[in-house]
């Protein structure tokens, strides 16, 4: 048995932040365990190139969620990271911090330590923000944020200026003193063009430190215990069953799939599901697994008058001129998201704080959909899309194993539209599109709305459209929430799991409420905060620096 100080499973948007900064002083030995393979691939480096990664299995685990009652029985797909940097290598980017309230509101959920004031030095410290150092942004740190307003699309400053005739304000950075607002999208890409995942900006600078060692390949099957303490993690790499001691922590950051399942693989969870799956029960912590939240999207089509990206990720040609565009400059399209204008609305006066995240993408597609379509590949005619998320919904689901065998994928059951809350936010965020299609300068563009149709006007129409075509943008969260109570929870706000020692989960399991936007910079800052707090309990005090 190999043993390390710490050892970190999941080499995720927040696991690779862990083992960076645990390493970096030198002091202690770290084990980093991944169960896919290196992100030194041409299509996870180029920004663009999450279409190519989106269904293929060697870097994505391609998730299926369970029948959903509320969306006619569908099943929802759940892509999640198998690769170096996790999800960050395989999203589309849209770094979104969250508002002020969500942190507050999480302090106020018997969380001290992560309310706004708490997280943001941690946001500040992670970032190389385009905008430069300032009250809410960092400069300097690993992780480069780029703003995209002069590389955009042409047609989404014509989208935020249809959102600014509905009376919605525009902002210059959604991640400023408020996220309220309508603008350009912030990114994950380096300067030089690439994708900026948690591996590029923090793994790579550190893979030369002789006391941080990288298994890819590795799939942990089971956490070892001596009585109530967390000793070490089993794992199998190329046929070959492992055993790795940590001689102070074993931390969890898996993300919101893998780190409940790997808990209950252990004998960690409900008593009654770990006996169902054939699984010896070693701690009762009836919360691990539930409490999932996940935002749904829902998106207008249209078809335009003017050119989009269909015409330019599209023929074969347009597609070669790009590519030798972005192999030669790494710039235009391959360089950015899809996801470039949008913000954040506040539907009534009255709320504290935006309930519905709006996204424009340039383009519109049919999405791939196994089994039946292999690729997603743009529409023949010009077209793009609005789209809307509610950023609170308070619909809950829950991860559970089927088996105790560790291959085998978990039940994902997110329980979407459960409340009627969460079915009237979706049909008040349909009706903002609506009303952005009416504007003056979206009646100039729009030849036509192909989905879900004119024709589709009444609120019930509307909800049934809803329930056939709203689908995840992959935001799951909350699995393994951090709070007080034992019997509610499953970490403690310094993110040790309830009643064992030598254990944490440091991921956005941990959520103990999702955030307003995409989750992928509050897991990167739930790192961020992690890590340093591991450094605390080790009388190592990392520095925060402002």
């Amino acid at each position: 048995m190999s043993e390390y100080d710490y050892i970190v499973v999941g080499a995720g948007s927040a696991g690779c932040v862990v083992a960076a900064r645990l390493s970096e002083s030198g002091r202690y030995k770290v084990l980093l365990l991944e169960a896919g393979p290196s992100d030194r691939r041409f299509w996870i480096q180029t920004p663009i190139g999450y279409g190519k990664t989106f269904h293929d299995p060697e870097v994505n685990w391609m998730y299926q969620t369970e029948a959903e009652p509320n969306l006619n029985g569908r099943t929802v797909y759940q892509p999640r990271g198998k690769v170096l940097g996790g999800s960050s290598s395989i999203n589309a980017m849209v770094y979104s911090r969250g508002s002020a309230g969500d942190f507050d509101g999480w302090e106020a959920m018997g969380n001290p330590g992560w309310g706004w004031r708490d997280v943001l030095p941690a946001y500040r410290r992670l970032e190389d923000h385009a905008l430069g150092a300032g009250p809410w942004h960092g400069a300097g740190g690993p992780l480069h944020v780029s703003t995209i307003a002069s590389t955009a699309h042409p047609l989404t400053a014509i989208f935020i200026k249809a959102a600014q005739e509905t009376g919605l304000p525009f902002t210059g950075d959604l991640n400023g003193e408020s996220i309220e607002g309508i603008g350009y999208y912030q990114i994950n890409t380096t300067t030089t063009g690439y994708r900026a995942s948690t591996s590029r900006a923090y793994l790579w600078p550190a893979k030369g430190r002789e006391n941080l060692r990288i298994e890819t390949g590795a799939l942990a099957t089971k956490l070892l215990f001596e009585d109530r303490r967390c000793i070490g993690v089993a794992y199998r790499q190329k046929g070959r069953s492992i055993e790795a001691r940590a001689g102070r922590e074993v931390i969890l950051s898996g993300g919101a799939i893998n780190s409940p399942q790997l808990l209950q693989l252990s004998g960690v969870g409900p008593v009654d599901l770990l006996r169902e799956a054939g699984v010896e029960p070693r701690h009762e912590l009836p919360a691990v697994g539930a409490n999932l939240q996940d935002h749904l999207c829902y998106d207008h089509v249209y078809r335009s008058r003017l050119p989009t990206l269909n015409q330019v990720l599209g023929p074969l040609m347009a597609r070669l001129r790009v590519g030798l565009q972005y192999v030669v400059r790494s710039t235009g399209p391959l360089a950015l998201s899809v996801n470039q204008g949008g913000g954040f609305i506040r539907t009534k006066p009255e709320l504290p704080a935006p309930d519905i995240q709006l996204y424009f993408s340039p383009l519109s597609y049919e999405r791939a959909v196994p089994g039946v379509r292999a690729l997603t590949r743009p529409d023949l005619f010009p077209g793009f899309s609005t789209s809307i998320s509610p950023c609170h919904p308070t619909s809950r689901g829950h991860i559970a194993i089927r088996s105790a065998d560790p291959t085998a994928a978990p039940l994902i059951r997110p329980n979407y539209l459960a409340t009627e809350h969460d079915v009237a936010d979706m049909l008040t965020g349909a009706r903002i599109l609506r009303g952005l299609a009416k504007t003056h300068s979206f009646r100039n563009l729009i030849v036509e709305e192909k989905k879900p149709g004119i024709a589709v006007e009444s609120d019930e129409e509307l909800i049934a459209d809803i329930r056939a075509r709203a689908y995840s943008v992959f935001h799951p969260c909350g699995s393994c929430a951090m709070g007080p109570d034992a019997g509610q929870a499953v970490v403690d706000p310094r993110l040790r799991v309830h009643g064992l020692t030598g254990l944490r989960v440091i991921d956005a399991s941990i959520f103990p409420a999702i955030t307003s936007g995409n989750t992928n910079a509050p897991a990167i800052m739930v790192g961020e905060k992690g890590a340093d707090l591991v450094l605390e309990d080790a009388g190592q005090s990392a520095e925060i620096a402002l």
